[in-house]
């Protein structure tokens, strides 16, 4: 997709699942089982759907999936479904190579969104992406580092922490525009320090929307993640975001949904709801049926 001289392309890691309960929280399997299936261990799929942005001099990855360093037991428990060095691979085959990447904007330190983010050397662990500033907000950053008992697995350290030691880590704090054009904003319902990630190119704007708004289902403001570690604070940056995204006519690029790459909204029937349903390589203008 472009709109001006910015363009939007979505390259992957794989997929991976988790149980379908702790994905929508309090919401009854009966309400959401139609539109994510769940298999016999009631896990659901996830895309690890990350976002290539480039505009003039810059080539910019929004989250770099869950990368390649899983045991096999993990593997089988995440239900991982990836080829080797997976998000990599596609770009290659697109004609771009990792030392190509200026920017990595990692909207939070999860395992499945920052787990690419490092690659086993001779010398140890080392970016994947040796050229680009990694931006993380300062606050999640010290969070992952210390993280509570409640959401301590959903971090795995070795995924992030060398970035420190042989990387370009850009530490933001709180809302800024990072670079011209790419703005990141907190949210800290699901975890303290999550940056939505925006890219105004004077012909709309595009917003990656990371774990506030995982899959287009979720465009449903109750509908939120038991993962959340302050759920009534997801819902009320969901309620703020989601009405400056129907006004604005914001395009919304999801994380995890498979079938759903990016979507507008609107507010009818006393509800937020999907507009417009696309995917990047189409752009708004071929909606889905």
């Amino acid at each position: 997709m472009k709109l001006g001289d910015w363009r939007f392309r979505a390259f992957h890691d794989g997929r991976f699942k988790l149980d379908g309960g702790a994905m929508f929280g309090v919401v009854p399997k009966t309400f959401w089982q139609e539109q994510h299936p769940a298999d016999e261990h009631n896990r659901i799929d996830l895309d690890l759907r990350c976002l290539l942005v480039e505009h003039l001099d810059r080539r910019i990855i929004v989250d770099v999936g869950i990368g390649d360093r899983w045991e096999q037991k993990k593997q089988d428990i995440f239900g991982i479904e990836r080829r080797s060095n997976q998000l990599v691979a596609e770009l290659a085959e697109a004609g771009l190579t990792r030392d190509s990447i200026t920017d990595v904007v990692l909207t939070h330190l999860h395992f499945d969104h920052a787990g690419g983010a490092l690659r086993e050397t001779d010398e140890g662990l080392r970016p994947i992406f040796p050229s680009a500033r990694h931006w993380v907000q300062q606050r999640h950053w010290d969070w992952a580092r210390n993280p509570s008992e409640r959401d301590r697995a959903s971090f795995r350290q070795e995924d992030f922490l060398a970035l420190a030691e042989h990387g370009d880590l850009q530490l933001v704090d709180g809302a800024n525009e990072i670079i011209p054009g790419v703005r990141v904003t907190p949210v800290n319902g699901h975890t303290p320090g999550q940056q939505m990630v925006e890219f105004d190119t004077g012909h709309g704007t595009v917003v990656y929307c990371g774990d506030l708004i995982p899959f287009l289902s979720q465009v449903h403001v109750p509908w939120i993640m038991g993962f959340d570690l302050n759920p009534l604070l997801t819902v009320t940056e969901k309620k703020q975001f989601l009405t400056r995204a129907a006004e604005d006519r914001l395009i919304l690029v999801f994380e995890h949904d498979h079938r759903h790459e990016a979507a507008t909204v609107k507010f009818a029937k006393g509800r937020f709801q999907p507009d417009k349903v696309f995917d990047l390589a189409t752009g708004p203008g071929k909606a889905k049926a």
